[in-house]
Protein backbone atom coordinates (compact mmCIF):
# COMPACT_ATOMS: atom_id res chain seq x y z
CA UNK A 1 0.00 0.00 0.00
CA UNK A 2 1.16 3.60 -1.16
CA UNK A 3 2.62 5.78 1.81
CA UNK A 4 -0.34 7.86 3.22
CA UNK A 5 1.83 10.83 3.85
CA UNK A 6 2.95 10.73 -0.31
CA UNK A 7 -0.66 10.96 -0.78
CA UNK A 8 -1.71 13.55 1.35
CA UNK A 9 1.98 15.50 -0.17
CA UNK A 10 0.24 14.76 -3.40
CA UNK A 11 -3.33 16.11 -2.41
CA UNK A 12 -2.08 18.96 -0.70
CA UNK A 13 0.02 20.33 -3.79
CA UNK A 14 -2.62 19.53 -6.79
CA UNK A 15 -4.35 22.54 -8.71
CA UNK A 16 -8.06 23.38 -8.94
CA UNK A 17 -8.07 21.80 -12.22
CA UNK A 18 -6.64 18.55 -11.09
CA UNK A 19 -9.00 18.52 -7.93
CA UNK A 20 -11.83 19.08 -10.40
CA UNK A 21 -10.40 16.25 -12.49
CA UNK A 22 -9.90 13.68 -8.95
CA UNK A 23 -13.56 14.27 -7.66
CA UNK A 24 -14.41 13.47 -11.74
CA UNK A 25 -12.77 9.92 -11.54
CA UNK A 26 -13.83 9.18 -7.90
CA UNK A 27 -17.28 9.93 -9.24
CA UNK A 28 -17.40 8.04 -12.15
CA UNK A 29 -14.98 5.07 -11.83
CA UNK A 30 -15.59 4.54 -7.69
CA UNK A 31 -19.29 6.14 -7.10
CA UNK A 32 -17.94 8.30 -4.33
CA UNK A 33 -19.85 11.70 -4.54
CA UNK A 34 -17.71 14.48 -3.19
CA UNK A 35 -19.67 15.39 -0.11
CA UNK A 36 -19.32 12.32 1.26
CA UNK A 37 -15.95 12.18 0.34
CA UNK A 38 -15.63 15.28 2.06
CA UNK A 39 -17.05 14.21 5.52
CA UNK A 40 -14.81 11.04 5.37
CA UNK A 41 -11.85 13.33 5.22
CA UNK A 42 -13.35 15.63 7.87
CA UNK A 43 -13.92 12.91 10.16
CA UNK A 44 -10.48 11.18 9.93
CA UNK A 45 -8.44 13.84 11.56
CA UNK A 46 -9.34 13.69 15.23
CA UNK A 47 -5.96 14.73 16.32
CA UNK A 48 -5.04 17.50 14.23
CA UNK A 49 -7.53 20.59 14.91
CA UNK A 50 -4.79 23.01 15.47
CA UNK A 51 -3.14 22.42 12.55
CA UNK A 52 -6.67 22.71 10.70
CA UNK A 53 -7.34 25.98 12.37
CA UNK A 54 -4.40 27.38 11.48
CA UNK A 55 -4.43 26.40 8.23
CA UNK A 56 -7.90 27.21 7.33
CA UNK A 57 -7.98 28.43 3.52
CA UNK A 58 -12.01 28.49 3.35
CA UNK A 59 -14.66 30.62 5.21
CA UNK A 60 -18.42 31.20 5.64
CA UNK A 61 -19.17 34.79 5.56
CA UNK A 62 -22.43 34.81 8.01
CA UNK A 63 -24.30 38.44 8.18
CA UNK A 64 -24.70 39.17 11.75
CA UNK A 65 -27.21 42.11 11.39
CA UNK A 66 -27.88 44.30 8.13
CA UNK A 67 -27.69 47.82 10.71
CA UNK A 68 -29.37 50.92 10.12
CA UNK A 69 -29.19 50.98 6.39
CA UNK A 70 -31.17 47.52 6.02
CA UNK A 71 -31.82 48.93 2.13
CA UNK A 72 -28.15 49.54 1.47
CA UNK A 73 -27.11 45.71 2.70
CA UNK A 74 -30.06 44.21 1.13
CA UNK A 75 -28.77 45.94 -2.89
CA UNK A 76 -24.98 44.77 -1.49
CA UNK A 77 -26.14 41.12 -1.15
CA UNK A 78 -28.52 41.34 -4.29
CA UNK A 79 -25.07 42.35 -6.26
CA UNK A 80 -22.42 40.34 -4.37
CA UNK A 81 -24.31 37.07 -4.49
CA UNK A 82 -26.15 37.44 -8.21
CA UNK A 83 -29.54 37.41 -6.03
CA UNK A 84 -33.09 38.58 -6.98
CA UNK A 85 -34.38 41.41 -4.82
CA UNK A 86 -36.81 39.31 -3.06
CA UNK A 87 -33.91 36.83 -2.38
CA UNK A 88 -31.45 39.47 -1.14
CA UNK A 89 -33.87 40.84 1.39
CA UNK A 90 -35.35 37.40 2.83
CA UNK A 91 -31.34 36.51 3.57
CA UNK A 92 -31.29 39.73 4.78
CA UNK A 93 -34.51 39.78 7.37
CA UNK A 94 -33.01 36.10 8.51
CA UNK A 95 -30.19 37.53 9.78
CA UNK A 96 -28.16 36.26 11.81
CA UNK A 97 -27.33 33.37 8.73
CA UNK A 98 -24.81 32.12 6.61
CA UNK A 99 -24.44 34.32 3.51
CA UNK A 100 -22.02 32.33 1.37
CA UNK A 101 -20.34 29.35 2.51
CA UNK A 102 -16.66 27.83 1.16
CA UNK A 103 -15.03 31.17 0.16
CA UNK A 104 -11.21 31.69 -0.26
CA UNK A 105 -10.40 34.06 2.55
CA UNK A 106 -9.10 37.32 -0.34
CA UNK A 107 -13.07 37.05 -1.41
CA UNK A 108 -14.64 36.81 2.03
CA UNK A 109 -12.36 39.58 2.75
CA UNK A 110 -13.42 41.59 -0.09
CA UNK A 111 -17.46 40.75 0.81
CA UNK A 112 -16.93 41.14 4.36
CA UNK A 113 -15.60 45.05 3.80
CA UNK A 114 -18.19 45.83 1.26
CA UNK A 115 -21.06 44.60 3.42
CA UNK A 116 -19.98 46.44 6.72
CA UNK A 117 -18.90 49.30 4.39
CA UNK A 118 -22.81 49.13 3.58
CA UNK A 119 -23.45 49.36 7.00
CA UNK A 120 -24.16 45.24 8.29
CA UNK A 121 -21.97 43.25 10.74
CA UNK A 122 -20.51 40.53 9.33
CA UNK A 123 -18.56 37.48 10.41
CA UNK A 124 -16.17 35.60 9.02
CA UNK A 125 -16.13 32.01 10.17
Amino acid sequence: MADVKTIAESLVNLTIKEVTELVTIMKDEYGIEPAAAAVAVAGGGAGGGEEAAAAKTDFDIELQSAGGSKLKVVKEVKNLLGLGLKEAKEMVDAAPTVLKAGVPKDEADSIKAALEEAGATVELK
